[in-house]
């Protein structure tokens, strides 16, 4: 009796620890995937533009993304942007066990452009939120100062325990250093779930892009991975099976999440981003915002509209996506006149009315965007986003 309860006590054991892989290796599966789309859509956005000599298009990516005159702070930008996609290529092949485990030499010196590039990139942050000036208040650049911070700890203890041939301590700092660098993608994933959960910008001023839970998520969006990360190598540890179970059902639940945020910036922004196309009329549309206004831009766009968009590649996705970078970087104006031209260009969508009433929610202006999301819905009464963003709108 009591070799039969042992045998089944080991089984068990065993299964847990089985459970427990399956699902980080599921996490990391699905988290390298986002990972790559994002890498691609940044490359590819930043890139093609630049090869065109259209560097205006990257202020619609970032704030302060190109300032003319400004070389060496310029400089800055195109070094974090390289950078931030060749870290993300190294953290893949430096924690696959694959790669580790066939390719030692390989492995040693890819971790050791890995820290540098590290390091090199969180600087660079640095400089552009204190010195280049950033979107944001101080409570957010606080938050990703101390990202950056934890960055250069982990970095710094991982690179330590290697040279001591502490290979368990190493392993465990390298992982806590991969998820503190991904604070910015973390970042996106959560923002996408938290918009779609509320339809609308919760808690935070979509214009000045200021707000109580932008202040959370200056941190959240990489103490909570690294929180999760934490749970999961104390259950490795744990001699308890319930611990490792509960820990891989919780992990497999918190990565169908993630896939779902990493879905939603994905069809939402990244992969519009990668259109390649040299004459996409979002570019020509971006461009004129820039140099000459609002204003200008909509005379332009209706102009080319009457002609039939001649010689011009025009989309509602792509047009869709231009207006919320405009929304999410604070310039609520240019916001709702590039959703309000693409509702004009497509006035049997019912995204496009859905998106101009957030974008008109984030100018303060409830009347518009109440009446926006009902129209939206006149087209489509399913469309979940407006249904919850106007629930939310008659809550007092």
């Amino acid at each position: 009796m009591g070799t039969a309860v042992m045998t089944n006590s080991l089984e068990f054991s065993s299964v847990a620890n089985k459970a427990l892989r399956a699902a980080a290796g599921f996490w990391f599966v699905v988290a390298i995937i986002g990972q790559f789309v994002f890498a691609a859509s940044v490359a590819i956005f930043y890139g093609n533009s630049a090869a065109r000599g259209n560097w205006q298009v990257w202020n619609s990516g970032m704030s302060h993304g190109y300032a003319p005159g400004h070389t060496l702070s310029n400089l800055a930008v195109v070094a974090h942007l390289s950078g931030a996609v060749l870290i993300i290529l190294l953290g893949a092949l430096q924690l696959t066990p694959q790669v580790r485990n066939r390719f030692p030499v390989f492995h040693r010196w890819n971790g050791r452009v890995y820290l540098f590039g590290a390091f090199a990139i969180t600087t660079s942050a640095m400089y552009m939120i204190w010195i280049r000036g950033s979107v944001g208040d101080f409570p957010q650049h606080l938050g990703s100062t101390g990202n950056a911070l934890l960055v250069w700890i982990f970095g710094g203890l991982a690179l330590r325990s290697a040279i001591a041939r502490d290979f368990i301590a190493h392993r465990r700092w390298a992982l806590r250093l991969f998820i503190a660098l991904l604070g910015v993608w973390f970042y996106r994933v959560l923002m996408t779930l938290w918009l779609v959960a509320w339809g609308r910008p919760a808690g935070f001023d979509a214009g000045t892009f200021t707000g109580p839970f932008l202040n959370f998520m200056a941190f959240g969006a990489y103490l909570l991975p690294l929180g999760v990360l934490e749970m999961y190598l104390r259950a490795q540890k744990s001699p308890g099976t319930t611990q490792r179970i509960g820990m891989a059902a919780a992990l497999f639940v918190l990565t169908l999440v993630m896939g779902a945020g990493i879905a939603g910036a994905a069809v939402g922004t990244w992969i519009p981003n990668m259109d390649m196309r040299s004459n996409k009329l979002t570019d020509v549309i971006a461009q004129t915002i820039r140099t000459q206004g609002v204003d200008a831009a909509m005379a332009q766009y209706r102009s080319l509209h009457a002609q039939g968009f001649p010689g011009l590649y025009e989309k509602e996705s792509q047009t869709n996506s231009l207006g919320y970078q405009f929304l999410h970087g604070g310039q609520t104006d240019a916001a709702v006149a590039v959703l309000q031209l693409n509702v004009e260009a497509h006035p049997n969508s019912a995204n496009t009315y859905d998106s101009l009433g957030e974008a008109y929610l984030g100018a303060g202006n409830k009347t518009l965007a109440i009446e926006n999301y009902r129209k939206a819905l006149a087209l489509d009464p399913k469309m979940n986003s407006s249904i919850n963003a106007l629930k939310k709108l008659a809550t007092p």
